[in-house]
């Protein structure tokens, strides 16, 4: 049995570690989707860090390319790839660029992302291209909640929903916080639920830090037919370090070597 508070912890570690050693990077973003990250590669998906290829897996899409380091990290953790090949995030040369680059042939990614708005519609694709094939491949699509003011966004919704196509599940980090401040304040996005179930879609809204309550919304999406799910993910920017929580300063902002020990030493 995985100690999963363990593993999200150690994801951590590699994230702030990766991060300082860079000099560069998304901080806020990446610390906040280590549970959902955790619960996905080693409660979740059907996957295999042998068989990268495997025909039948599932496939994550993280649109928000700029939290690259937790998907890096996590595939790291979850033996992709050593977990030393972290801290060479965002170098010269690197298959860990700073937004997730498939011309690297990085071990575990499923698409190149980072342009806002563009990751569902890819998801979308795999998705239904599973369907067609007869494959039991489930495709997840992580978004941020700042990118649901993107109009491609909306446009997929609706795609997604008149095909129903129900192996799609995507999954917004819903922190209330963008790069220039509180979504709500920049362009409000609520009441984000209602307008997701207007356009056909499953809602499920959670605590994105409760690791029983990511299990169960994944289970329940699984079983849904007919239609995709969104998971709304209520989460906290900076996640696991309390001196940086809730601070949009620390969208693109990373640690120093200096600071690095003391927020290993704060997380929990």
């Amino acid at each position: 049995m995985i100690d999963l508070e363990a593993k999200a912890k150690h994801i951590r570690e590699l994230i702030l570690t990766a991060l300082a050693e860079a000099g560069s990077g998304h901080t806020g973003g990446s610390l906040d989707l280590v549970d959902i990250f955790t619960v996905l590669y080693f409660n979740h998906l059907r996957h295999d860090p042998q068989n990268p290829l495997w025909e039948d897996r599932d496939k994550v899409v993280l649109s928000i390319g700029h939290t690259a380091p937790v998907l890096y990290a996590t595939l790291a953790a979850a033996g992709y790839f050593p977990e030393e090949e972290t801290l060479t995030l965002r170098k010269l040369g690197s298959r860990l660029q700073g937004h997730p680059s498939y011309e690297f042939h990085l071990t575990g990614l499923e698409t190149c992302s980072g342009s806002l708005g563009q990751g569902l519609g890819v998801a979308l694709g795999m998705a239904m291209a599973a369907k067609m094939d007869g494959k039991p491949n489930r495709v997840f699509c992580i978004m941020g909640d700042g990118e649901q003011q993107e109009g491609s966004v909306w446009e997929t919704a609706m795609a997604a929903a008149h095909h129903k196509v129900d192996n799609l599940c995507a999954i917004i980090d819903r922190n209330r916080l963008q790069i220039d401040g509180g979504t709500e304040k920049v362009m409000a996005i609520d009441p984000l639920k209602d307008k997701w179930t207007a356009f056909g879609w499953h809602v499920i809204e959670i605590d994105g830090h409760d690791m029983e309550q990511i299990k169960m919304a994944l289970e329940i999406a699984d079983k849904e037919q007919g239609r995709p799910s969104v998971i709304i993910a209520d989460t906290v920017m900076g996640k696991g370090v309390p001196s940086i929580e809730n601070n949009n300063q620390w969208h693109g902002k990373v640690p120093t070597k200096e600071q690095l020990k003391d927020f290993l030493h704060e997380l929990h």
